[in-house]
């Protein structure tokens, strides 16, 4: 043996390979097996390194939070009430109730499959250049979005400029799959909630009426509990601005029966139906 030269088990200097077969067949004979030397220095660095970084940890984390991605509306406030019944003469019947959900749902397969299936073509096509859809927690760039400018800023009319175009800034988008495929769920639930939080103060118009329908056909069931409650939310509105409705639009009256119905039989709500006339 050379001087200096660290001093190895015939075993060792077999190899590792030789180490771990000697451990089985001492495991196979029942006899005790026992870790090499060097594995037992680096399991006890292990846990001595483990006991050094758990003490150096305080005993209270405090999170950082930004208030600023915090909500505004912290305060939720949840009705229990059902919709109120239809004016007379314009509650539903049993039978347009059924046509509506049974066409909803063909709508929501055509427009999930095509998604599931062309997703990837929807969102490669380059936007208009005035289409800049805005970030999910921009809830007043939501809103001018969906329905435009003169109906979030309540202005009466637009100049009227058959040169120009549609400005699609003043009077909204329209939920096409171009820009709905861009939308994940969350998204979907947010901009939902913005909408319905519009509503809640303001009257029903055909432009929020066609992203309101877009979005639940984009909504996913099972459904998340707050989707859940905001779609109760819409449907218990929509009773509320029906039964205001002065002049009986039968147009609106029937808008707003569709959204009711959807919540109420396709999504399960039936608690909140209208009863057929």
């Amino acid at each position: 043996m050379v001087r200096g030269e660290p001093v190895t088990s015939p075993l060792e200097r077999r190899g590792p390979g030789a180490a771990r077969a000697a451990l089985r067949v001492a495991a196979r004979q029942g006899g005790r097996a026992v870790l090499p030397f060097r594995r037992q220095i680096r399991v006890l660095h292990t846990c001595r390194r483990g006991r050094i970084e758990a003490a150096r940890c305080p005993d209270v984390v405090v999170a950082k939070i930004d208030p600023r991605k915090l909500k505004k509306k912290q305060t939720v406030n949840i009705s229990i009430s059902g919709c109120q019944p239809a004016p007379e003469g314009y509650s539903p019947t049993l039978r347009w109730q059924q046509q509506q959900v049974a066409n909803f749902s063909a709508v929501r397969q055509v427009q999930n499959s095509s998604l599931n299936k062309h997703r990837n073509h929807w969102r490669s096509q380059h936007l208009d250049s005035n289409v800049i859809m805005p970030k999910s927690e921009d809830e007043e760039g939501w809103k001018k979005f969906c329905l435009g400018e003169r109906i979030h800023s309540e202005i009466d009319a637009l100049p009227n400029d058959e040169n120009i175009g549609i400005d699609y800034m003043k009077v909204g988008f329209p939920p096409l799959l171009s820009i709905v495929s861009r939308m994940n769920q969350a998204t979907v639930t947010s901009v939902l909630e913005y909408l319905i939080s519009w509503f809640g103060e303001k009257k029903f118009t055909p432009e929020l009426g066609r992203w309101l329908y877009a979005l639940l056909a984009c909504l996913e069931k099972p459904l998340l509990p707050e989707a859940h409650s905001l779609i109760r939310q819409l449907a218990r509105r929509c009773s509320e601005v029906r039964v205001m409705e002065e002049n009986k639009n039968e147009e609106q009256i029937s808008a707003l029966n569709l959204i009711i119905c959807l919540v109420s039989r396709y999504f399960d709500q039936r608690d909140l139906a209208d009863e057929p006339s």
